[in-house]
């Protein structure tokens, strides 16, 4: 099978009929040596986490098509710490949605002085570029739409499917006890349709249970009780 690329969470292949193939990895992601899912440095391994991600993604992922939201998700064999998706046409080198429900992370770096941390967010959308080496720059939609990554039409139903699928990961995080802080999505082109692409798991989502963070291996021990 053959190796597209390797990622900081997951190594991706070639799996034919138009398929792609992920591979969930220990790495985590971090600053310094504190665990962050919205950094953009691996900074270790946890044993187990790229197993519990794919269980995560595996678990939301069904959830969203229960719902009819659309996604690349075929299916997951979790004892390979694979899952088989369709192809999708990412905008530019991909793009980034991220909804905030409270001010934490990078918001809390960019906007400190004007927003406090915990500071609750109206599912506040913001758009940034997948681009390591630029810090993945922030866009506001008028520079999508102008650097022709998407159409405003498409920037407008990807930021409605973006609080949809949120308002949907938040209330399966409430009913599990848990606060959802921000997620950030991924989508990409299937058939000229927008579709989720990428994973849904901690690796792209801040969870907190009584105000402390939850890693990966709870969160999914949570999910699977």
């Amino acid at each position: 099978m053959k190796k597209i690329r390797g990622g900081k969470t997951k190594d991706i292949f070639e799996a034919g009929d138009g398929n792609i193939l992920l591979l969930f990895k220990d790495d985590v992601t971090g600053t310094g040596d504190i665990i962050d899912p919205g950094a953009n440095t691996v900074i270790g391994k946890v044993k187990g986490k790229g197993n519990a991600s794919l269980k995560i993604s595996k678990y939301f992922f069904e959830k969203l098509k229960d719902e009819g939201i659309p996604s690349h998700y075929i299916k997951a064999d979790i004892e390979k710490n694979t899952m088989l998706v369709r192809k999708a046409e990412t905008f530019g080198e991909g793009l980034e949605f991220i909804c905030r429900l409270k001010a934490a992370g990078s918001f809390i770096r960019r906007y400190g002085k004007y927003a406090k941390e915990n500071q609750v967010l109206d599912y506040l959308v913001e758009i940034t570029l997948k681009d390591d080496d630029r810090g993945d720059p922030l866009l506001n939609d008028d520079s999508v739409v102008q650097l022709k990554l998407m159409t405003k039409e498409e920037v407008e139903e990807a930021k409605m499917l973006t609080k949809k699928i949120t308002q949907l990961v938040q209330k399966e995080c409430e009913d599990f006890g848990l606060e959802l802080i921000d997620i950030k999505l991924e989508f990409g082109r299937i058939d000229g349709k927008i579709m989720v692409i990428d994973e849904i798991s901690g690796d792209n989502m801040r969870v907190r249970k009584n105000g402390r963070s939850v890693m990966q291996n709870e969160f999914c021990e949570i999910i699977y009780k």
